[in-house]
């Protein structure tokens, strides 16, 4: 009698973390013979996604709410999900599914490997919230079969804060797949007052601890001095921050901004421009904008926080500052307006051969696939 695939079920917040950063790891885990059940509630990059078979469940999730009633729903659905499909092993990423899917699998003796994506806002955060918060992680990563880190900082914390006592490793964020995100051909450029424009890129969600205030006034500094200067911001508003949305707007009719809105596809903004702008004071894991601008030959201008500072060498694929230092991203800024137009080409190659050698999503789906194995003896 054949004897029935393992079942490997896959939990996160957001089709775009599926597609963007999970897609080849989903692949090669049904390459290899096993069957698939993806968690994520319903959006546009699903339909990208239809060329593979899956089982496929909708959650409810509030990524950033803090109400014990739906986080509690959350929960139990999660079980309820496991009951009836028996999964061998979960795969968690992002804050609730590693708390909520992961305790529920605990409790049904399903075996789980957590993904630390970063602690978001919470390391911002003060008090009993905090405290709070870590100790849910701690609840739940204290059981995995293993924890995956995407950066030293945060795997050092949880070690010492005692959030782990089991297998732990060390990967290279979620990668990036070089083939996806090739050397893109580098825009001519002048200097900021003349010649052809120097277009600077943000990409992320328009959201506070994500540096967008630093973006915004360092914008308004540099368009002042040097007008041959654009600066984009891609990526859509929290609903917790739409104040953003009149601000951008006004912003927009003083040609400081250009604010492009989410997009499916960001490779024709990072192909037209000159380099990307990461001002992040956010729990990062790993930055994947970075690793995909760098894979791209687009040299990074970013902050000292962890997740953003591994992805590129200060000085030779890009340039570091102090995060929260608007007059220390200025003078990066700067720096980089004054270089000629064929260093910044050469920065961003260099970037690229680093990204390569050191984040490709081999190395994340080979840990994965290894551990996954002996999880299904």
């Amino acid at each position: 009698m054949k004897k029935p695939k393992h079942l490997i079920a896959l939990l996160t917040n957001d089709s775009d973390d599926i597609y963007c950063f999970r897609k080849e790891l989903i692949e090669a885990i049904i390459d290899s013979g096993y069957e698939m059940l993806i968690s994520c509630p319903d959006g546009e990059k699903f339909e990208l996604m239809q060329h593979l078979e899956y089982r496929y469940d909708d959650p409810v999730i509030d990524r950033r709410g803090t109400n014990i009633v739906a986080d509690a729903k959350l929960f139990m659905h999660y079980l309820k999900l496991f009951m009836k499909n028996k999964p061998s092993v979960v795969l968690t990423y992002t804050a609730k599914p590693n708390v909520y899917a992961g305790v529920a699998a605990h409790i049904l003796g399903i075996p789980v490997i957590s993904n630390v994506t970063g602690f978001g806002s919470v390391l911002n955060e003060g008090g009993l919230k905090q405290k709070l918060i870590m100790s849910l992680f701690k609840f739940s990563f204290r059981r995995s079969a293993c924890v995956m880190f995407q950066n030293s900082t945060n795997m050092k914390l949880a070690e010492e804060s005692g959030m782990i006592k089991g297998e732990h490793r060390l990967i290279p964020g979620s990668g990036v797949n070089t083939d996806r995100y090739p050397l893109q051909p580098y825009p001519d450029g002048g200097n900021g007052k003349n010649g052809e424009k120097i277009v600077f890129n943000y990409i992320g969600r328009i959201l506070h601890d994500k540096g967008v205030d630093d973006y915004i006034e360092a914008a308004k500094r540099i368009k002042a001095e040097y007008p041959q200067t654009e600066f984009n911001m891609l990526g859509f508003i929290e609903p917790t921050e739409m104040h953003y949305q009149k601000l951008l707007s006004e912003l927009e009719e003083k040609d400081i901004i250009k604010y492009r809105g989410s997009q499916k596809d960001i490779k024709p903004f990072v192909s037209a421009s000159h380099a990307t702008i990461h001002p992040s004071t956010y729990g990062e894991g790993m930055s994947n904008v970075l690793l995909e601008s760098a894979s791209s030959g687009r040299p990074i201008i970013s902050t000292d926080n962890p997740g953003c500072q591994e992805t590129f060498i200060d000085g030779e694929t890009g340039f570091i500052y102090h995060g929260g230092d608007v007059d220390a991203l200025c003078e990066q800024i700067k720096k980089f307006l004054v270089m000629p137009n064929e260093e910044r080409k050469a920065m961003g190659e260099k970037g690229r051969e680093y990204i390569k050698a050191n984040f490709s999503r081999d190395i994340v789906i080979k840990a994965y696939l290894e551990k996954i194995n002996s999880l299904c003896k």
